[in-house]
């Protein structure tokens, strides 16, 4: 079966970095568009970034362009989100997901498979 695992969240103070891993398995993974959202206590899930299937196009929420880099390695089934000048806002769940739409798919309905999510905290 489809399986996405993040990993690399943790705790960090404002203005760090941190880098999220999410390898997939089950998957062809060279077909699909991979995203990344997150979401925090009581608040909806949010888009963060997606790359398209060649990783040739990357598309970004507004509250993260500029300061959040998605990327991926076919060879290794894995999406990588680096985030730097990390913000206490920027505190969620993190999660990846794979579509088979549209490169810039910003919706969580239209991502067909998720993981479970990795935790990021940030400390003012």
């Amino acid at each position: 079966q489809v399986q996405l695992v993040e990993s690399g969240g943790g705790l960090v103070q404002a203005g760090g970095s941190l880098r999220l891993s999410c390898a997939a398995s089950g998957l062809t993974f060279g077909a699909y568009v991979m995203g990344w959202f997150r979401q925090a206590p009581g608040k909806e899930r949010e888009f963060a970034a997606a790359i398209n299937r060649r990783g040739s196009s990357t598309y970004y929420g507004d509250s993260v362009k500029g300061r959040f880099t998605i990327s991926r390695d076919n060879a290794k089934n894995t999406v990588y989100l680096q985030m730097n000048s990390l913000k206490p806002e920027d505190t969620a769940v993190y999660y990846c997901a794979a579509t088979l739409g549209w490169s810039g798919s910003s919706s969580p309905n239209q991502y067909n498979y998720w993981g479970q999510g990795t935790q990021v905290t940030v400390s003012s």
